[in-house]
Formats: C-alpha cells, structure tokens, sequence
C-alpha cells in the first residue's frame, strides 16, 4: 500500500516485481499397487530407497511380483515412489488378511485381568493403520518393571524376528520406558506406544474397562515377562554360603546346585545378585540339561531392581538365555531351595512368566488377489484409490493385473488405471502375462486387448529374466513395469522428461536377459502397432529399443503417439495447473494478463534453454497468449481469465536414413 506523506522527508516503497516463478513438477514419481506380505494395508506410503522398502514391507517375496518390480525401480535409477499394499478381503469363499495381536494381562498366563491389546500396525496422520499378515505372528513383547519407579511403572520391549530352522534372529526391537495405564498422564502407554511404535499399536477395545478404576490403581499394569522375585527382607538377610538352589526348566529336568560364594560373603543383595547369576549358569553344565536348552541357563541375568524402601523394595527378575536352539518364547524358570528362598525366587512370593509373549492370528488372506481389492473402491481410498491421499505421481504400476487368471479382470483393472491416470496426469505400465512369450502370442493377445489403447499408457514385450534372490539368484521371469518405470527416471535425471527413455543409452540395469530375443522384421511388426520393445545387442546388452504409447499405432496417428511427447505435456499441465493458482481472484484486466504472460513465459522460456522444444528462437518453440482476445468481455463478466499456451514438442529420431551412393570421376564443387 502506498505510504502517505504527511512530512517533508523521503519516503520508501518497496514495488513488487510482479514475477510469480512457476516451478516444474516432478516427472518420476512412481506409484506401486500389489501385494506385500508385510505393511500398511490401503495406505500409500512414501519410499525414497530400496531399504525404506525392506523396512516398510519386508523387501522381496516370491507371491510378490510388486516387491520385484519396487527393487528394479529403484536399480535402475529410480529415487521416488509410493506403495500401496492390498490384502484379500475375505470375498470370493477366500480368507481375509488378518492382523496379529496379544492382551496383556495382570497376571501371568492370561488368566488375570486384561490390561491392554497389542497389535501390529502403527499411527499414520490422527488414526490407526494396522499391519496385518503372518509377519506379525513374529512379533515378541517382553514387559519388566527396571524403571524410575518399579511399583508402580513398566518397561515395554517389542521386537520383531525371524525364525530358520531352529535359529531366532532379531530383526528391530522398540523399547519404551517408564510407562503407566493411568489415563491423562504424559507416559500413558497408549498415547506413547502409538506414538512412537512403527511396529505395534496399543487399544483397549473389547476390554473390560473395570480394569482401570477410577482412581487409577498401580496395579493395574501388566505382568512382567521372565521370574519375578518376590520383595526381599529389610534387613537384608543373606543365604548361608553352600545353601541349595535348584533351577527347573518347564517341560524339562530340575537342576540341583549351591549358592557358592567362596571366600567373600555378600553383605548386600547387590552382592548376591551375581552369586545368583552363576549358580543358575552353572546349572547348563548338568548332564541332565539338553544341549538346546543349554544356553537357556548358560545366558541367564539376573538383576535387581528397586529402591530398597518400604514402598519401593529390592527385588530379583531372572530372564533365560535367547541363544536356545530352537529358543521357545513360552519358557518358564521355576527355582527350589533354601538358597532360592532366601533370595525370594521361591516360596510363593515369587510370579513366573514366559520369557516372551508371542503376538498370534496374523494370516496373508488368500492368493491371489481379486481384480476388486486390487482396483479399490474410491470412495474407502482402497486399493489404487489409496493414491487419493497422494499428491503427484507420475508412473503406476500394478504387477499383478499380468498375472491374472481372467483376462476381463486384467482389463478391468488396467482400464480403471487408465481413467485415473488420465485424471492424475499421469502414466500407467502395462505389463504382459508369462504366457505371453513370442512374437505370435504377443499380437494374439495386443488383439484381444485392443480396448486398452490409451495415450497415457505404455506396454513392452517382451518380459525381463533377473536373478531371483527369493531362489538362489536363479533368472526369475518378471514383468518389465518396474525396470522401464526406473529407466523413465533415470532418463528424465539425465536429460529430461522431453528424452525418450529408449536408445543405446537406455540399459536395462540387473536384467540377466529377456525372455524372447526379437530379430528386427519382428521388432518393426510389432513398433508400427504401438509395442515397446526390449532388445539385446551385442555391447550395450538388454536396451529399451522403443518410446511409443498404447495410441501410437502408425494407423492411428495420434497426436500423443511417443511417450516423451505425452509425458512432457502432462509435465508442462501439472506445473501449470499448480503455479498460477495466485491468479484466483486477482482484477481481471491488462495487468493481470500481463503477468501470466510474464510468468508462464518465464516458465516457458526455461524449458526452452534446456532443449525441450523445437525451434531455434522462443518464438518457433512456444507461445503464451493471455489478453482481450483470449479472454472477452462475457468472460470477465462471468469471472473467467483464458490463457492459451504453445509448445512445438520434440519428437524422438526413431527411424535413422543413411543414403549412400557410388560416383565415378571427381566431385563437383
């Protein structure tokens, strides 16, 4: 606003330029629908590496062609995606996926009251995602009281692992300390857990809401996981040296033994803490003692926890050994004896528990999937209408629409694709069935499918060969939709979105072979019908040796019939769409038209520098109109600004003529 002079002096405006820089859109991010057998089910989660994918959904599976088509996305250049992970919804007489869970009780073994439910999942914007599927059935949650203050608070250890054979490995593990069920409180169990968990989340749903009084009753919380001990005497009273002290593995032999303490008797309960720790250690040398369940004794702890007050007094927690061979998390340690007794380990004071409590009831839910949950319902953001929370993507692709035992549900499912990526201004991979393995079978079935031709989708013939890592590095027949969705970005980082992804330098990364090797008669049969096609040549191994879209059959001579050509044009869309929205409700007059015409010019004219367009001056290449032509009278009337914007695209060189002829005599100059 202009400053009013009310004084003799000099007065300072600051003008605006009036130049609103309009930034161009990503062009490489890639969308991924399938099945995975771990993560967030209908929820499009954002993935910047191939680790954030094994992370999120367990990396490569063999009932996977998605986890396949993710790896080879981000090998071949791809640095951007979104997955959206589908499960059976239990129609059809198929199983649903299910989610796998455990209640934490009061008292050990599920016989006490139900404190609170643990389920696999974790918090995504202001509710609840859960993680169904057998993953979660590997989920262990261990509970102890070593906190700032053990009668009343508990500790919270998730872990994850894998087992092999008889081997248990931990995959992550999530601790959180220091919490209560009070409600209303800043370390609430809940509100901390589903905070910051990325492996379970914590309800009460279907519990018996007696269990939390009100006022809050300490102990309300759950059972300690391991032997707990009971509250050692004050004063402290030490067990003779020598006393006995037997160890009972469930389901298995009692070890006899003696608190040994040698020259130095302990005068304090810390002290007695380590001559507890090795006379069960000692206990794994009894012959009695399977070599498996050895290292249950072997690598037991002890430890003592506690103030040592009235309130808060010093107690013994005992934890078995994870190295058994197989380790059973339902293990429990038993303890006899007056050396035992003394220490509180026995006698009745003491609560044994499992030493871990396995989630249960995660299930896959049937293979395959329905054409319907992979399409989705939009109205639920289900299946690819997950991307519905997305805001850009420019390449999808669903694996598994290939593998379909029906062909009508393939075209559906890629029918459907095609509308929404039209809608997105974006692009969709189509990919071929295994069956689909010659020249032949690859026309028979373009034939049958002639209802997909759509400029914003593309399909490659034929499939890709890679090393399996689900089956020893053997080739693997895959769909191509994730190498050409990471060559496409690879290409747009290297030379824009304008370069057709296709030529010499287009090489085909982890690509063992292809599954057919085309001649060139065949690979021209197939190029004039609007077929990519995957060639092998001798130094530049597998390429992309084609940039058509499923409208560029030569018959149709379509305006969109290269891919680069269409998707620079969604480029140059989506970036227009999103950069002059300031012009809503500005005065409709000359001004305003002057600046668009500033602004998408400027946009316009940077594109230009970079060699998106033909032309050899800004004018041959691209216009920009915005002014009383465009926009008349009745159209300002009714609150409407028309902007008209030109471009002349670069199409790709596809066919090289060389024309050589003999002379005789000299050349004429």
């Amino acid at each position: 606003m202009p400053v009013k002079p009310t004084y003799p002096g000099v007065y300072i405006e600051e003008i605006p330029s009036g130049v609103r820089t309009i930034t161009g859109v990503a062009t490489s991010v890639a969308a991924f629908v399938g099945y995975f057998p771990k993560g967030l089910q209908d929820e499009a989660v954002h993935l910047f590496s191939y680790a954030d994918f094994e992370r999120e959904y367990g990396g490569i599976n063999r009932d996977s062609p998605a986890s396949y088509a993710v790896q080879q996305f981000f090998l071949n250049g791809g640095s951007e995606a979104y997955v959206v992970r589908v499960g059976h919804d239990g129609s059809g007489g198929g199983t649903a996926t299910a989610t796998a869970g455990v209640v934490l009780t009061a008292q050990p073994g599920g016989a006490g009251d139900e404190i609170v439910r643990v389920r696999a999942g974790r918090r995504i914007r202001a509710g609840i995602a859960l993680n169904p599927g057998a993953w979660g059935n590997f989920l262990r949650v261990e509970v102890d009281y070593d906190t700032t203050d053990p009668a009343e608070l508990f500790n919270l250890v998730v872990s994850e692992v894998r087992v092999d054979g008889d081997r248990t490995t931990v995959l992550q593990t999530e601790t959180f300390r220091n919490l209560t069920m009070e409600p209303d409180t800043p370390n609430n169990a809940i509100e901390v857990v589903n905070q910051g968990s990325q492996l379970v989340q914590l309800d009460r749903a279907g519990l018996n809401p007696a269990n939390l009084p009100s006022p809050f009753n300490p102990a309300f919380r759950p059972a300690a996981t391991g032997t707990l001990g009971g509250p050692l005497p004050s004063p402290v009273a030490i067990p003779a040296d020598g006393a006995a002290f037997n160890v009972t593995i469930q389901g298995g032999p009692t070890v006899n033994g003696t608190l040994q303490y040698g020259a130095s008797t302990p005068a304090t309960y810390a002290g007695l803490r380590s001559f507890v720790e090795q006379a069960i250690r000692r206990a794994a040398a009894d012959a009695a003692v399977a070599d498996g369940q050895k290292p249950l004794l072997a690598g037991a702890t002890v430890q003592m926890i506690g103030a040592g007050t009235a309130s808060n007094p010093h107690r013994f927690v005992v934890r078995a050994g994870r190295a058994a061979r197989p380790f059973d998390p339902a293990t429990q340690l038993s303890f006899g004896g007056a050396g035992a007794v003394g220490a509180r380990l026995a006698g009745g004071t003491q609560v044994r528990n499992v030493q871990q409590l396995p989630a249960a009831g995660g299930a896959d839910g049937t293979l395959p999937l329905p054409a319907g949950v992979i399409q989705g319902v939009r109205a639920a953001k289900s299946g690819m209408f997950a991307l519905e929370d997305v805001d850009l993507f420019n390449i999808l692709c669903i694996p598994e629409a290939a593998d379909m035992a029906n062909a009508g549900d393939m075209r559906s499912i890629y029918t459907q694709a095609e509308a929404y990526c039209e809608e997105r201004r974006a692009m969709v991979i189509v990919d071929i069935p295994a069956t689909v393995a010659t020249l032949d079978q690859m026309q028979t079935w373009l034939s049958e499918n002639e209802s997909l031709r759509h400029p914003n989708a593309a399909v490659y013939f034929p499939r890709t060969l890679i090393p399996d890592p689900a089956n020893q590095n053997r080739p693997g027949s895959i769909a191509a939709c994730g190498t050409i969705a990471g060559l496409w970005a690879r290409t747009d980082a290297q030379r824009g979105v304008w370069k057709a992804p296709a030529g010499t330098d287009a090489r085909l990364r982890n690509v063992q072979s292809l599954a057919y090797l085309l001649t060139d008669l065949e690979n021209g049969v197939l190029n004039q019908v609007g077929v990519n096609c995957l060639r092998t040549f001798p130094i530049y191994s597998s390429i992309c040796w084609g940039a058509r879209t499923l409208e560029g059959a030569d018959l149709i001579a379509s305006d969109w019939k290269y891919i680069p050509v269409r998707r620079t044009t969604l480029f140059i869309e989506e970036s227009l769409f999103r950069g002059p929205k300031w012009v809503v409700f500005e005065p409709n007059d000359e001004p305003l038209w002057a600046q668009v015409r500033l602004n998408i010019g400027a946009f316009m004219q940077d594109l230009f520098r970079k060699g998106a367009f033909q032309g050899s001056t800004p004018r041959e290449a691209y216009f920009v109109k915005c002014d009383s032509e465009t926009t008349t009278q009745s159209d300002i009337n009714n609150g409407i600004v028309n902007i008209e914007v030109g471009f002349a695209p670069l199409k790709p060189a596809e066919f090289v003529i060389i024309r050589i002829r003999q002379f005789v005599g000299e050349i004429e100059t």
